[in-house]
């Protein structure tokens, strides 16, 4: 079944505003300043960080389970950098960063299992363009 996501922008680059929808129940607004000047609402880069942050959990959360290690939790963040390059903006990176509680594991395995599902999950295959995507992987104290 497709996920859906729907936006709409009015007026210029500079001026204008808009809204997004993410499923039923996710909504906002964006502009140029929310996305190029860190002003208030939302922007496209931080809707794909927790795109990917969420799909990264669950693909490792699964990795872990499969390997009979299912955690307690699995918490993520994405930090995404748009930068505006010669061409336009691009996003450049994509810096992960999780900690998982897992009973039980190393913190050599937990790693292991992280970098494959940062390989593996769709998201992530869907941003193979990125240049950089990094990622600090490390068990809860």
């Amino acid at each position: 079944m497709p996920s859906v996501g729907t936006a709409q922008w009015q007026g210029d680059l500079k001026g204008g505003s808009g809204t997004f929808k993410a499923g039923d129940s996710i909504g906002g607004s964006y502009s140029f300043t929310s996305r190029f000047e860190d002003g208030d609402g939302a922007n496209p880069e931080q809707l794909i960080g927790a795109a990917h942050a969420a799909c990264f959990s669950m693909a490792l959360s699964n990795l872990l389970a499969e390997a009979g290690h299912t955690p307690e939790s699995v918490e993520t963040t994405a930090k995404v950098t748009l930068k505006i390059l010669d061409d336009g903006p691009a996003i450049t990176r994509i810096a992960l960063s999780t900690v998982g509680r897992v009973p039980g594991l190393d913190e050599a395995t937990f790693v292991e299992h992280a970098e494959a599902a940062k390989v593996g999950c769709p998201v992530s295959k869907a941003l193979a363009a990125v240049p950089e995507i990094t990622l600090e992987a490390s068990l809860a104290s």
